[in-house]
């Protein structure tokens, strides 16, 4: 019983080592972590940011649904995950990175039309035919939406939001800005920013999908790979 005992005591720290580096990474180094890994984890994470960016507001600007709705940054987290799951990063930052990037991903569809926009866009006056208040289930939303028509008297299919204010009233004129192509949905002005100004709201989500993956790929670090084959003897 005695041995039965000791051999259990002696196992558990190799058992808690094992499970922090399920977690964690094994992070096998000593010192500052090797400059290899630390350049792939930054070349990963610039990567993945500029597909899932890129492919958004390719999408938007050519008026491809599915992408701009950012079905294709989807994929490219998805891509990412798998990519840090074969290099045996730790679960719990690959849980961190898979954050970053999908949240990237679903944040960036309102940039890219807010780019195409910026690029593209045309300001025209249009006045305000009816004016909703913010939903009362949602408190401190504070948006009104304000139902429109153009110059020509013919109502815009979507309710404008930005502009569209408490002291709004029908009657109005308010300042939209439409994309001449037609591929993405009026909204109203806000100032007449850049297109990078469009983009800067996802400056977070792309420092934080970064640096985590850089820290994923650095504590994946091994001194040598595991030996699957090797059972212990009885």
């Amino acid at each position: 019983m005695l041995r039965v005992q000791h051999s259990a005591t002696a196992a558990e720290p190799h058992l808690m080592e094992r499970l922090r580096s399920m977690v964690w990474g094994p992070a096998e180094f000593v010192g500052s972590p090797p400059l290899r890994l630390t350049a792939k984890g930054i070349l990963a994470g610039c990567l993945a940011a500029v597909a899932i960016v890129g492919s958004t507001v390719a999408g938007a600007w050519y008026g491809i649904a599915g992408l701009a709705a950012g079905e294709g940054g989807l994929v490219c987290a998805a891509l990412l995950i798998l990519y840090l799951g074969g290099v045996r990063a730790g679960r719990a930052l690959v849980g961190t990175v898979a954050v970053f990037a999908i949240g990237l991903a679903l944040q960036t569809p309102q940039a890219a039309a807010g780019f195409v926009l910026a690029e593209r866009g045309r300001a025209e006056s249009v006045v305000v035919v009816s004016v909703e208040g913010a939903s009362a289930d949602a408190p401190g939303s504070g948006r009104y939406l304000c139902s429109v028509i153009d110059r020509d008297g013919v109502p815009m299919k979507v309710r404008i939001w930005r502009g569209c204010e408490r002291t709004t009233r029908p009657g109005d004129a308010i300042t939209v800005v439409h994309d001449v192509e037609g591929r993405v949905p009026p909204r109203g002005a806000e100032g007449g920013g850049s297109a990078l100004d469009a983009l800067s709201g996802l400056g977070g989500w792309l420092a934080g999908l970064v640096f985590a993956c850089v820290v994923a790929v650095v504590r994946s670090y091994r001194l040598s790979a595991p030996d699957r084959g090797h059972r212990p003897s009885p």
